[in-house]
């Protein structure tokens, strides 16, 4: 997450020296994103259910459930038959083992769009067992750490979709070798989320403005996590999409104010003699 972070300001830099926007640099191919929603764990399922509708209602286009041993197909079920029109993914976080996989076939029965990160992130051979069992995509997240990675991925056929998070890989232009190796195999990918600022979520709409990415990302509106950004915020529009920055760089500047409260400590790197 260091390298990535640093190397968004590289990138930021050297495209506003050339009047480029990282959008355009990526390989960008369109200017609004559909977002998709991920929601935790809830205390009940009427609560989840209460939640999910808010979300719909505001326009998200997908809706991805965390779940667990012990809260899974029941609270899958009851949502299915709540919204049975609604794009619905689950995301294990790794809690199961290869044991589950009659867990997962019951999943299977439900018609969502992906199951995520069912396993643990070093288990390729077990997801692609797992996956030869299931009609359902197994989508990769953790276990996606660089291009090599995802070609491993794909070759042993573990998982039909990948999720690129440019914080977990490294930044950007791993991000994008990424998609270049699923779009070459024709393997859809999206974007994930990681709690980003304005900052962060420039770069995250940059990277899903590329040909490849197919799927909605986990790219809420700067509301859901942060009282104030530091950016101006990311708003969601009515039909579920979110704009790219178009200006020079990561597009976005920090507000001022904002950045000088937030801030705990500068250092200055000068340029040797």
């Amino acid at each position: 997450m260091s390298k990535a972070a640093l190397e968004a300001a590289v990138l930021d830099a050297w495209a506003r020296a050339s009047g480029r926007s990282a959008a355009e640099y990526l390989g960008a191919v369109r200017d609004r994103i559909p977002c998709g929603v991920s929601v935790g764990i809830a205390p009940t399922v009427d609560a989840l259910l209460q939640e999910i509708q808010g979300y719909l209602a505001k326009g998200y286009r997908r809706v991805k459930l965390k779940i667990e041993p012990g809260r899974d197909v029941a609270v899958v079920r009851a949502v299915r038959e709540a919204f049975p029109d609604t794009p619905l993914s689950v995301d294990a976080n790794a809690a199961y083992t290869l044991a589950a996989a009659p867990m997962f076939e019951a999943l299977d029965e439900l018609g969502l769009v992906m199951i995520e990160q069912p396993l643990h992130e070093e288990d390729l051979l077990e997801h692609a067992h797992l996956q030869s069992r299931l009609g359902t995509p197994i989508c990769l997240d953790e276990s996606i750490r660089s291009a090599r990675d995802a070609a491993a991925a794909i070759e042993l056929g573990a998982c039909r979709v990948i999720n690129i998070k440019p914080g977990r890989v490294g930044g950007v232009l791993e991000g994008r070798r990424i998609h270049d190796v699923a779009m070459e195999r024709g393997v859809p990918v999206w974007i994930g989320g990681m709690l980003e600022t304005g900052i962060g979520r420039s770069l995250n709409l940059a990277l899903a403005s590329m040909p490849g990415v197919t799927m909605p990302g986990d790219t809420s509106a700067s509301e859901r996590y942060f009282h104030q950004d530091i950016t101006d915020p990311f708003v969601l529009a009515a039909d579920g999409t979110m704009a790219v920055p178009a200006g020079p760089g990561i597009g976005v500047e920090p507000l001022p104010d904002r950045l000088g409260a937030c801030t705990v400590r500068t250092i200055r790197v000068e340029r040797a003699p």
